[in-house]
């Protein structure tokens, strides 16, 4: 039995010995669980086998094709190449002159957790009551009925990782969703997505919890405070194991009562153990070349440092960790940690051998990744680097993709993949590129010739998709 299962098996073990049934305590333990307490009911929304033809297609791997079709059925895509043929009964759609790509992705949003309009009800982003606080978890803050969900989807963002705050050293799960209109968190969920663990470096923390007198209060504190966490949970998790290791070689009965759970460490446990990615905001080099060293010391890896002003000083060493960087085009300068920053920031990470990509951490920027990235672009180019449209495509789709851990699955225009599309008026690198349609899962989800499909919540005004329409479809209702 895996170890995740005799945890979730011990408080049916506890009940079973403490009513006395002890001959039977060992077959009350259940052979699986599932493995999130707050399951996605996230299902596709009704779709039709669509054919999209005669386009610039920039398909999210490097490579661009010029009167291209892309074939989508059954919310998947289904081919991508020249001259496909569309199949009977299929919806065509020619984009002579437009340009298709995957739907964007952003690592980096608190959408839903400090929704607009702006008021302190809804700013429930930050646990700030400990400098350590893994035990919480993103989703049971995100407000489905956030207007930015639906202004984001209009950008052409179809996947979103919504993170908490950064006031705390470790401030708890993040959570992917996918972007569909829904009236709950789980509506949204993007079914077995990894969660992440948002960890925070540098003056936030410190100026948090040193202003109040407590630790940390300094650099040194910061780091500190991850080790001891880490730590912590390390002797949780051998407590553990050795639990287990007694029910297996004793019995349920034999092995005795499980150690008391704890969801913090419990979290940290699944850090280390590679289940939950870590996504961490930093801005230096050396803060981020610090954090590397106290990964590698307890056994983990961070998936992304996100805001990483100063990743172009150190792109060899992210490649080796196999770490990406999550960045802005040119957001730098306005506090000390982000002072030294360079325009070609993201152009240069990637020439370093790195993964590199664009993220908005803004409501108002995630409209609009395809413009952030295009002026990552120019500025590499003007650096000397020799960049291709193509090849930054992938900033904003394949790249966030990895970093997520969800690349065999979405951010490129490949067989088998989600067929999570976007239909752009233009060259999307263009500032005057709007994107006509939104495709996620083979469903129309924006349309800009379609009031229908252009959502909206309570707070915004215009007509909307029903906002029920994914719960409906999650219970087997379909769309009303």
């Amino acid at each position: 039995m895996k170890s995740s299962h005799l945890r979730a098996a011990a408080l049916a073990v506890l009940l079973v010995v403490s009513a006395g049934i002890v001959a039977n305590a060992a077959a009350s333990l259940p052979a699986e669980f599932p493995p999130d307490a707050f399951p996605s009911t996230y299902q596709p929304l009704p779709s039709q086998t669509t054919l999209i033809q005669h386009a610039t297609i920039y398909t999210g791997t490097g490579e661009r094709i010029d009167d291209g079709s892309v074939l989508l059925r059954d919310g998947k895509v289904a081919a991508v190449g020249k001259n496909i043929e569309a199949p009977a009964g299929a919806v065509v759609i020619d984009a002579r002159g437009k340009y298709v790509m995957p739907g964007l992705i952003d690592v980096h949003s608190h959408l839903g957790v400090y929704p607009s309009p702006a008021v302190e009800a809804t700013a429930n982003g930050n646990e700030m009551t400990n400098p350590t606080t893994p035990q919480v978890m993103a989703e049971h803050s995100v407000w489905p009925q956030d207007p930015g969900f639906n202004t984001a989807r209009a950008g052409g963002v179809t996947t979103l990782e919504i993170l908490p705050g950064s006031g705390n050293l470790i401030g708890g799960r993040s959570v992917v969703l996918k972007n569909v209109p829904a009236t709950t968190v789980q509506g949204m969920k993007f079914p077995d997505a990894p969660y992440g663990l948002k960890m925070a470096c540098g003056e936030n923390p410190m100026r948090v919890y040193g202003s109040r007198h407590q630790f940390p209060s300094t650099l040194m504190g910061d780091v500190a405070g991850y080790r001891q966490a880490f730590a912590d949970a390390q002797a949780y998790d051998r407590e553990w194991k050795a639990w287990e290791a007694k029910v297996k070689a004793k019995g349920a009965v034999d092995a005795g009562p499980p150690p008391k759970r704890d969801l913090g460490k419990e979290t940290l446990a699944e850090v280390l153990d590679g289940k939950i990615r870590v996504q961490m905001h930093c801005y230096r080099a050396d803060e981020m070349a610090a954090l590397l060293d106290v990964a590698h010391e307890f056994g983990f890896g961070i998936a992304a440092f996100h805001h990483a002003v100063e990743a172009y000083k150190i792109p060899h060493l992210l490649a080796k960790a196999d770490t990406c960087a999550a960045m802005w085009a040119d957001w730098w300068g306005f506090k000390m940690e982000a002072w030294d920053g360079i325009r070609a920031n993201i152009a240069m990470v990637d020439a370093g051998g790195a993964c590199a990509m664009i993220h908005s951490d803004d409501q108002n920027g995630i409209q609009r990744l395809n413009q952030e990235v295009a002026k990552a672009l120019a500025a590499g180019r003007r650096a000397g680097l020799d960049i291709s449209k193509e090849h930054a495509v992938m900033w904003m789709t394949l790249n966030p993709a990895k970093a997520l851990g969800l690349a065999d699955r979405i951010g490129s225009l490949e067989p088998g993949k989600d067929a999570d599309v976007v239909i752009w008026s233009a060259d999307p690198f263009s500032v005057y590129a709007r994107t006509e349609k939104v495709f996620l899962d083979g469903a129309v989800v924006f349309d800009r010739d379609d009031p229908k499909r252009q959502s909206t919540s309570d707070f915004m005004l215009g007509s909307s998709i029903d906002p029920h329409a994914a719960d409906a479809a999650a219970a087997g209702e379909g769309a009303r």
